[in-house]
C-alpha cells in the first residue's frame, strides 16, 4: 500500500507539502510544474492518484530547478 508521502512509482519520499502535517497549509511542489500525462498512465490504475510522484519519476526536476533560479 502506498503512503501519502511516498512515491507510488519509487517508494522515496516524495516532498509532497500536503502529506506533512507540517506544511499541508502549503501548497504542493507539484501545482507548480507540468506532468507529461503520458508519465501518470504509465502507473498502474491501482496507485494512480493515491500520492505525489517523486520529481524525479514524474520528470520534473528540470522544471523545479529552472523554478528556483534567481531571476536576472
Amino acid at each position: 500500500m502506498t503512503k501519502p508521502e511516498t512515491c507510488p512509482a519509487c517508494g522515496a519520499p516524495n516532498d509532497c507539502s500536503l502529506a506533512d502535517p507540517r506544511t499541508a497549509d502549503r501548497a504542493c511542489w507539484c501545482f507548480g510544474v507540468s506532468i507529461d500525462p503520458a508519465v501518470l498512465e504509465a502507473l498502474p490504475a491501482e496507485l494512480r492518484d493515491l500520492s505525489c510522484l517523486c520529481p524525479r519519476c514524474a520528470q520534473v526536476e528540470a522544471q523545479l530547478q529552472a523554478a528556483a533560479r534567481p531571476i536576472t
